[in-house]
Protein backbone atom coordinates (compact mmCIF):
# COMPACT_ATOMS: atom_id res chain seq x y z
CA UNK A 1 0.00 0.00 0.00
CA UNK A 2 1.21 3.31 -0.85
CA UNK A 3 1.49 5.19 2.38
CA UNK A 4 -0.07 8.22 3.13
CA UNK A 5 1.06 10.44 6.57
CA UNK A 6 -0.85 13.18 7.95
CA UNK A 7 -0.49 14.55 11.22
CA UNK A 8 -3.69 15.07 13.48
CA UNK A 9 -4.82 14.36 17.04
CA UNK A 10 -5.65 10.41 17.75
CA UNK A 11 -8.96 9.08 16.31
CA UNK A 12 -12.24 8.96 18.34
CA UNK A 13 -13.56 5.23 18.52
CA UNK A 14 -15.65 4.70 15.74
CA UNK A 15 -18.77 1.72 15.54
CA UNK A 16 -18.31 -0.68 12.74
CA UNK A 17 -20.69 -1.35 10.33
CA UNK A 18 -21.78 -4.89 10.82
CA UNK A 19 -23.19 -7.21 7.54
CA UNK A 20 -26.63 -7.44 8.76
CA UNK A 21 -29.27 -9.85 7.28
CA UNK A 22 -29.68 -9.68 3.51
CA UNK A 23 -33.75 -7.59 3.00
CA UNK A 24 -36.17 -9.09 1.63
CA UNK A 25 -36.38 -7.38 -1.93
CA UNK A 26 -32.67 -8.30 -2.50
CA UNK A 27 -33.03 -11.65 -1.47
CA UNK A 28 -35.05 -12.09 -4.19
CA UNK A 29 -32.89 -11.29 -6.71
CA UNK A 30 -30.27 -13.27 -5.43
CA UNK A 31 -30.84 -15.89 -8.04
CA UNK A 32 -30.13 -13.50 -10.92
CA UNK A 33 -27.16 -12.43 -9.08
CA UNK A 34 -25.63 -15.43 -8.67
CA UNK A 35 -23.86 -15.92 -11.77
CA UNK A 36 -21.65 -12.43 -11.53
CA UNK A 37 -20.16 -13.61 -8.54
CA UNK A 38 -19.66 -17.63 -9.31
CA UNK A 39 -16.20 -16.99 -10.31
CA UNK A 40 -15.17 -14.79 -7.29
CA UNK A 41 -16.36 -17.20 -5.07
CA UNK A 42 -14.64 -20.34 -6.95
CA UNK A 43 -11.11 -18.09 -6.87
CA UNK A 44 -11.87 -17.49 -3.00
CA UNK A 45 -11.69 -21.38 -1.78
CA UNK A 46 -10.02 -23.28 -4.61
CA UNK A 47 -6.42 -21.37 -3.44
CA UNK A 48 -3.83 -24.25 -2.05
CA UNK A 49 -1.20 -25.86 -3.52
CA UNK A 50 -1.53 -28.83 -4.90
CA UNK A 51 1.47 -31.76 -5.04
CA UNK A 52 2.49 -30.31 -8.82
CA UNK A 53 2.87 -26.44 -7.43
CA UNK A 54 4.86 -27.02 -4.17
CA UNK A 55 7.50 -29.72 -6.50
CA UNK A 56 7.00 -26.11 -9.11
CA UNK A 57 8.15 -24.27 -5.45
CA UNK A 58 10.44 -26.40 -4.59
CA UNK A 59 12.48 -26.48 -8.08
CA UNK A 60 12.08 -22.46 -8.60
CA UNK A 61 12.06 -21.05 -5.10
CA UNK A 62 13.65 -23.70 -2.76
CA UNK A 63 12.55 -26.05 -0.31
CA UNK A 64 11.79 -23.15 2.48
CA UNK A 65 8.86 -22.01 0.13
CA UNK A 66 7.80 -25.29 -0.41
CA UNK A 67 7.82 -25.98 3.14
CA UNK A 68 5.93 -22.96 3.40
CA UNK A 69 3.38 -23.95 0.91
CA UNK A 70 2.45 -27.82 2.85
CA UNK A 71 2.22 -25.67 5.81
CA UNK A 72 -0.29 -23.47 4.85
CA UNK A 73 -2.01 -26.51 2.83
CA UNK A 74 -1.87 -28.16 6.33
CA UNK A 75 -3.27 -25.61 8.61
CA UNK A 76 -6.36 -25.59 6.17
CA UNK A 77 -7.29 -29.20 6.63
CA UNK A 78 -6.29 -29.15 10.39
CA UNK A 79 -8.78 -26.09 11.30
CA UNK A 80 -11.09 -26.94 8.70
CA UNK A 81 -13.51 -28.68 11.41
CA UNK A 82 -12.31 -25.99 14.76
CA UNK A 83 -14.76 -23.47 15.96
CA UNK A 84 -14.50 -20.58 13.92
CA UNK A 85 -13.28 -18.72 16.17
CA UNK A 86 -10.25 -20.64 16.40
CA UNK A 87 -9.82 -20.89 13.00
CA UNK A 88 -9.10 -17.11 12.95
CA UNK A 89 -6.84 -16.78 15.74
CA UNK A 90 -4.86 -19.63 14.22
CA UNK A 91 -4.68 -18.02 11.05
CA UNK A 92 -3.72 -14.84 12.05
CA UNK A 93 -1.09 -16.15 14.01
CA UNK A 94 0.07 -18.30 11.09
CA UNK A 95 0.41 -14.75 8.86
CA UNK A 96 2.05 -12.63 11.36
CA UNK A 97 5.14 -14.65 11.16
CA UNK A 98 5.77 -13.91 7.93
CA UNK A 99 8.33 -10.51 7.27
CA UNK A 100 6.45 -6.93 6.79
CA UNK A 101 8.05 -5.27 4.27
CA UNK A 102 6.68 -2.59 1.86
CA UNK A 103 6.06 -3.45 -1.76
CA UNK A 104 8.71 -0.55 -3.22
CA UNK A 105 10.81 -2.96 -0.90
CA UNK A 106 9.76 -6.29 -1.90
CA UNK A 107 8.37 -6.16 -5.18
CA UNK A 108 10.29 -2.97 -6.43
CA UNK A 109 6.68 -1.40 -7.32
CA UNK A 110 4.00 0.59 -5.13
CA UNK A 111 0.65 -0.93 -4.25
CA UNK A 112 0.69 -4.28 -5.29
CA UNK A 113 -1.31 -6.49 -4.15
CA UNK A 114 0.25 -10.22 -3.75
CA UNK A 115 -1.50 -13.18 -3.75
CA UNK A 116 -1.12 -15.37 -0.73
CA UNK A 117 0.54 -18.40 -2.68
CA UNK A 118 2.99 -15.08 -3.84
CA UNK A 119 3.52 -14.13 -0.30
CA UNK A 120 4.37 -17.24 0.73
CA UNK A 121 6.94 -17.66 -2.03
CA UNK A 122 8.86 -15.02 -1.27
CA UNK A 123 7.92 -14.80 2.98
CA UNK A 124 6.69 -11.27 2.80
CA UNK A 125 4.35 -8.84 1.94
CA UNK A 126 2.43 -5.45 3.79
CA UNK A 127 -1.16 -5.01 5.04
CA UNK A 128 -2.83 -5.67 1.96
CA UNK A 129 -1.18 -9.11 1.17
CA UNK A 130 -1.81 -10.29 5.04
CA UNK A 131 -5.29 -9.48 4.96
CA UNK A 132 -5.78 -10.53 1.70
CA UNK A 133 -4.10 -14.04 2.62
CA UNK A 134 -5.46 -14.05 6.03
CA UNK A 135 -9.56 -13.36 3.96
CA UNK A 136 -8.65 -16.29 1.86
CA UNK A 137 -7.53 -18.78 3.78
CA UNK A 138 -10.55 -18.32 6.15
CA UNK A 139 -12.82 -18.80 3.13
CA UNK A 140 -10.75 -22.02 1.79
CA UNK A 141 -11.57 -23.01 5.71
CA UNK A 142 -15.29 -22.84 5.58
CA UNK A 143 -15.92 -19.56 7.15
CA UNK A 144 -19.10 -18.30 5.19
CA UNK A 145 -17.73 -14.97 3.29
CA UNK A 146 -20.66 -12.88 5.01
CA UNK A 147 -18.33 -12.82 8.22
CA UNK A 148 -15.34 -11.53 6.74
CA UNK A 149 -14.32 -8.03 5.24
CA UNK A 150 -11.16 -6.76 4.07
CA UNK A 151 -11.77 -3.45 5.88
CA UNK A 152 -9.41 -0.23 4.57
CA UNK A 153 -8.76 1.58 7.76
CA UNK A 154 -6.72 4.61 9.10
CA UNK A 155 -4.46 3.70 11.78
CA UNK A 156 -2.91 5.93 14.07
CA UNK A 157 0.70 5.77 14.91
CA UNK A 158 0.83 7.01 18.08
CA UNK A 159 4.55 6.73 18.46
CA UNK A 160 5.23 8.91 15.18
CA UNK A 161 1.88 11.35 15.95
CA UNK A 162 0.32 10.63 12.49
CA UNK A 163 -2.20 9.08 10.76
CA UNK A 164 -1.24 6.26 8.23
CA UNK A 165 -3.44 3.92 5.71
CA UNK A 166 -3.76 0.58 6.14
CA UNK A 167 -5.61 -2.54 5.85
CA UNK A 168 -7.12 -5.20 7.96
CA UNK A 169 -9.44 -8.64 8.39
CA UNK A 170 -12.53 -7.64 9.83
CA UNK A 171 -14.71 -11.26 11.42
CA UNK A 172 -18.19 -10.78 12.35
CA UNK A 173 -19.35 -14.49 13.90
CA UNK A 174 -22.82 -12.70 14.16
CA UNK A 175 -24.29 -9.85 12.15
CA UNK A 176 -24.42 -7.37 14.99
CA UNK A 177 -21.08 -8.28 16.60
CA UNK A 178 -18.63 -6.26 17.47
CA UNK A 179 -15.89 -7.55 14.94
CA UNK A 180 -12.98 -9.24 15.36
CA UNK A 181 -9.72 -7.52 14.08
CA UNK A 182 -6.60 -9.36 11.97
CA UNK A 183 -3.84 -7.22 12.08
CA UNK A 184 0.27 -7.62 10.87
CA UNK A 185 1.06 -4.83 13.34
CA UNK A 186 -0.79 -6.66 16.42
CA UNK A 187 0.03 -10.02 17.16
CA UNK A 188 -3.11 -11.13 18.97
CA UNK A 189 -6.59 -10.91 17.14
CA UNK A 190 -8.73 -8.13 19.55
CA UNK A 191 -12.30 -6.92 19.14
CA UNK A 192 -12.63 -3.59 16.91
CA UNK A 193 -13.81 -1.84 20.55
CA UNK A 194 -10.40 -2.46 21.48
CA UNK A 195 -8.52 -0.97 18.59
CA UNK A 196 -9.31 2.93 18.94
CA UNK A 197 -6.22 3.14 17.25
CA UNK A 198 -8.33 2.42 13.97
CA UNK A 199 -10.83 4.61 12.21
CA UNK A 200 -12.38 2.07 9.24
CA UNK A 201 -13.43 3.59 6.08
CA UNK A 202 -14.50 1.11 3.26
CA UNK A 203 -14.51 -2.89 3.62
CA UNK A 204 -15.11 -5.48 0.74
CA UNK A 205 -15.42 -9.28 -0.16
CA UNK A 206 -16.25 -11.17 -3.29
CA UNK A 207 -19.77 -10.73 -2.89
CA UNK A 208 -19.14 -6.55 -2.81
CA UNK A 209 -18.13 -3.56 -1.02
CA UNK A 210 -19.89 -0.97 1.79
CA UNK A 211 -19.09 1.96 3.41
CA UNK A 212 -17.33 0.99 6.85
CA UNK A 213 -19.84 3.79 8.74
CA UNK A 214 -23.00 2.29 7.43
CA UNK A 215 -24.92 -0.47 8.48
CA UNK A 216 -26.29 -3.62 6.35
CA UNK A 217 -27.46 -2.89 2.66
CA UNK A 218 -27.95 0.73 2.86
CA UNK A 219 -24.22 1.05 3.07
CA UNK A 220 -23.57 -0.71 0.02
CA UNK A 221 -21.22 1.23 -2.65
CA UNK A 222 -21.51 -1.11 -5.68
CA UNK A 223 -19.82 -4.44 -6.89
CA UNK A 224 -15.91 -5.54 -5.29
CA UNK A 225 -15.07 -5.15 -9.55
CA UNK A 226 -15.00 -1.67 -9.00
CA UNK A 227 -11.51 -2.28 -7.53
CA UNK A 228 -9.37 -3.01 -9.96
CA UNK A 229 -6.65 -4.54 -8.00
CA UNK A 230 -8.76 -7.28 -6.90
CA UNK A 231 -9.55 -7.85 -10.17
CA UNK A 232 -5.88 -7.91 -11.45
CA UNK A 233 -5.53 -10.30 -8.34
CA UNK A 234 -7.98 -12.76 -8.78
CA UNK A 235 -6.98 -12.57 -12.58
CA UNK A 236 -3.21 -13.68 -11.17
CA UNK A 237 -4.54 -16.74 -9.02
CA UNK A 238 -6.74 -17.93 -11.84
CA UNK A 239 -2.91 -18.11 -13.76
CA UNK A 240 -1.46 -19.42 -10.84
CA UNK A 241 -4.43 -22.52 -10.06
CA UNK A 242 -3.29 -23.68 -13.55
CA UNK A 243 0.14 -24.18 -12.48
CA UNK A 244 1.93 -20.43 -13.12
CA UNK A 245 4.79 -20.49 -10.56
CA UNK A 246 7.14 -17.84 -11.30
Amino acid sequence: MRRRHVKTRPPLPITWASPLPCPEPLRRLLPCLFCLVLTAVAAEVDVLPDERTIALAAERHGQAAASRLRQWRELVGQIHGMHEERRVELVNRYFNRIPNKTDLEHWGREDYWASPLEMLLTNGGDCEDFALAKYFTLRAAGVPNERLRVTYVRAWIARENRMESHMVLAYYPFPDADPLILDNLVAEVRPASARADLTPTMGFNAEGLWSAKQRGQAGRLGEVTRIGHWNDLLQRMREQRSGAVR
